[in-house]
């Protein structure tokens, strides 16, 4: 990235380097059989922090078109995931009153794997979503759906239709906003006066704190602790009155914004003590980035041990797992199926392809009773208990389940 870059949300120059994860390919471009002996692009995965705002953001390197027109993440392969967004839908029915006279709008809103509980409830619902294919799927469940990328002009459009929202949400989407200010002024628009936000992000000091650094990749453009987010929002006239941490992804964010002229919401007691917390983490100081590379590098030494250690002692080893982080940090470690045998995954989309930049072979899950592997490594490591209630059959041959993050740990 050249030093000349400027920061997404205040425009500052960026200078200092949060980590720098060499060269990737994209994280979700999966290679068919066909493509195995074509040139692969590979781009740098450089990320800088802002000495200003201190939000921390990766270079737009890639059209977000070319990344989410087609898009192989489908939020609905996931059991832990659905259960956490149907308790989401009657958490907020119950606490903002939501019926069916009420309008909620979902942005990035996949596959319907949420408003899908709306719809149970009799509560109209809308769907945006930029890629063709997966919001297909949600259309074909009963959820209705726009397929559009979000921003200040499809509120416009929408608004002129007559469609705002009593409840806007978006969750794991702001870190994909390449144009965070034309998002959230979109958001500023779409809302009802008497409105409400939830967005769900992970946490950076999570992400820090438990050496995630695989949460990083091209689809990723930023990278928030809640006061940058507090800021981003208040400079488009959008006030956080509450926040909850959840386990999600390692560890995520769900703020609640509103008007801020909307006084009937008062900022809550978690607002200021986590705040405060973030400002004694250090997370308005640049020299408490500097720690996070030398993690970074110490985790893939670890990693790099074991499956060093495994293979002189002939045991297999396979992979459990598709997903985004688990390219990141395999290109990162340089482990191809020199290491890991092949990987398995629930979705039909990525069976019969190959993993990105590895040429990971992946299969249907069935794989592993076939092979029966030593060791299975789990790549999504944030459903780490469910995957292990799911494929607990490994012990009936003595295998044993690896989680990468935030060290190296075996669990038999």
């Amino acid at each position: 990235m050249p030093t000349d870059s400027k920061c997404l949300f205040c425009g500052e120059n960026l200078q200092q380097t949060f980590i720098d994860l060499g060269m990737s390919p994209l994280c979700e471009s999966y290679v068919s059989a066909e493509q195995l002996n074509s040139m692969e692009p590979f781009y740098p995965l450089h990320v800088r922090i802002c000495g200003n705002c201190f939000l921390v953001q990766l270079e737009e390197y890639v059209d977000p078109q070319h990344i989410f027109t087609e898009y192989a993440y489908f939020s609905s392969y996931s059991s832990a995931w659905l259960k956490h967004a149907e308790s989401y839908v009657a958490m907020v029915a119950e606490r903002f009153g939501l019926n069916q006279s009420s309008h909620v709008i979902e942005v990035a809103s996949n596959d319907g794997y949420l408003l899908q509980y709306c719809i149970a409830q009799g509560i109209p619902a809308l769907g945006i979503e930029p890629a063709r294919n997966v919001a297909e799927v949600a259309i074909q469940k009963g959820v209705p759906t726009r397929i559009a990328f979000f921003g200040e002009q499809t509120a416009l459009l929408l608004a002129a239709e007559g469609k705002s929202a009593n409840l806007l949400l978006g969750n794991n989407v702001l870190a994909q906003v390449p144009d965070i200010n034309d998002f959230v002024k979109g958001m500023k628009i779409l809302l009802k006066p008497d409105g409400v936000i939830t967005i769900e992000f992970p946490h950076l000091m999570r992400l820090m704190e438990e050496n995630q650094f695989d949460t990083i990749y091209h689809e990723h453009f930023s990278y928030f602790s809640f006061i940058t987010a507090e800021k981003i929002f208040a400079a488009h006239g959008l006030t956080l009155f509450d926040v909850e941490e959840l386990p999600t992804h390692g560890g995520s964010l769900r703020i609640y914004a509103r008007h801020s002229d909307n006084l009937s919401r008062e900022v809550g007691p978690r607002v200021h003590e986590l705040r405060a917390r973030e400002e004694t983490a250090g997370i308005t100081r640049l020299d408490s980035y500097d720690e996070f590379a030398e993690k970074v590098k110490e985790t893939k030494r670890k990693l790099l041990d074991f499956l060093i250690s495994a293979k002189r002692q002939g045991k297999s080893i396979a992979g459990y797992g598709a997903p985004g982080k688990g390219n990141t940090m395999l290109n990162y470690c340089g482990i191809r199926s020199d290491f890991l045998d092949y990987t398995v995954d629930l979705n039909p989309y990525k069976q019969g392809k190959f993993l990105p930049g590895t040429h990971i072979p992946i299969f249907s899950p069935e794989k592993i009773r076939e092979t029966r592997p030593d060791y299975l490594l789990i790549l999504p490591w944030n459903f780490k208990e469910e995957i292990m209630e799911q494929v607990g059959y490994i012990r009936e041959w003595g295998g044993q389940f690896v989680v990468p993050i935030p060290e190296v740990r075996i669990y038999p």
